[in-house]
């Protein structure tokens, strides 16, 4: 047995979460639907601007994490916060949810927690402003042999791309995790990350163990339409996820394929879908689930997270699960 059912790795991110209508976000120049990198002049702005704000620790990979831990895995979480307020509220959080937050707030040093301005609209749709602090920080010397080589399952966001440390981080991690036998796949992010890192990403897809994206990643990463797409990564990955708003999840894996229908529901706050669905789907891979059962977890943990205000699920994945006739 490893000390971890699931590792991730990525940014660790406090997301700090409004409502706003549509002409507030053209007001403030900001683009709806997608996550966009600021600065950190243009962050405190945003921040300023937020009315009613909630907080609560985000980050994609953090997220699906505490999906995971939701239904009972044992989770780490390799990232990096400051020793500042937002940060110790972070590791604390992380820990009180049941993932270990195997690396210490850092004190000194002149770049904050990393934070997420999330501006809720009415249809549900979240436009996230995401400034990364020291979050950009996080490099091969936060990864420790004995976190990512004692995990049964490596999640990467492609987000660390961004950064050369963070590549080098996510490269490190896959690396220890896949030399003692783990599996270590990605999440694609969002089609601009794979815009900005195509060459790399192209690569991944051949060298990890599964990769998750959805619709608008999987025509971006190959610049074709999704069935040319899907056929050309079910040849070079070990397994293929693909998400698509509304539609049918598919899933590749060798000859091995699986449509799993989705039902249709109006969300109240669409933040951390597709971090829910990563989560169940990674269940289903950890509990040794067929293609079409682990996709069809996904889905329905991607539904509980839609269904409230949020990011991280509120209702136990579990008897979700069982009402389901999944488990």
């Amino acid at each position: 047995m490893k000390t971890y059912q699931v590792v991730g790795i990525g940014n660790a991110i406090v997301d700090v979460f409004t409502q706003s209508d549509d002409s507030f976000l053209e007001l403030m120049g900001i683009e709806k639907g997608i996550m966009q990198l600021v600065e950190r002049e243009r962050g405190e702005l945003l921040y300023a601007a937020m009315k009613d704000r909630k907080q609560a620790p985000g980050g994609s990979v953090a997220n699906t994490l505490a999906g995971l831990g939701n239904l009972g895995l044992s989770t780490g979480f390799i990232g990096r916060v400051h020793d500042d307020a937002l940060g110790r509220f972070y590791a604390r959080s992380m820990e009180e949810n049941g993932t270990s937050f195997v690396n210490a707030p850092v004190p000194g040093g002149e770049l904050p927690t990393s934070r997420s301005m999330i501006f809720v609209s009415p249809d549900g749709e979240r436009s996230m402003n995401t400034y990364l602090g020291i979050s950009s920080d996080l490099g091969p010397e936060d990864v420790a042999d004995d976190v990512a080589g004692q995990a049964e399952i490596l999640f990467l966001e492609g987000y660390l791309y961004d950064k050369p440390k963070g590549k080098q981080a996510f490269e490190r991690a896959a690396q220890l995790c896949r030399a003692k036998g783990g599996k270590a796949g990605i999440a694609l992010s969002d089609p601009f990350c794979v815009d900005r890192h195509r060459d790399g990403f192209r690569q991944l897809v051949k060298d990890l163990d599964y990769v998750i994206g959805n619709q608008h990643e999987w025509e971006s990463l190959y610049q074709t339409d999704l069935s040319t797409a899907l056929e050309q990564a079910a040849q070079e990955s070990g397994l293929v996820v693909c998400t698509r708003s509304g539609h049918d999840v598919i899933l590749v894996q060798g000859d091995e394929k699986a449509v799993v229908p989705v039902k249709r529901i109006v969300p109240v706050d669409a933040t951390g879908a597709g971090d829910q669905f990563a989560a169940g789907f990674i269940y289903g891979m950890a509990t040794g689930q067929s293609l079409a059962t682990s996709g069809r977890m996904g889905c329905v943990a991607a539904a509980e997270v839609i269904s409230h205000f949020g990011a991280r699920p509120e209702a136990d994945l579990k008897a979700l699960f069982r009402r389901e006739g999944l488990i």
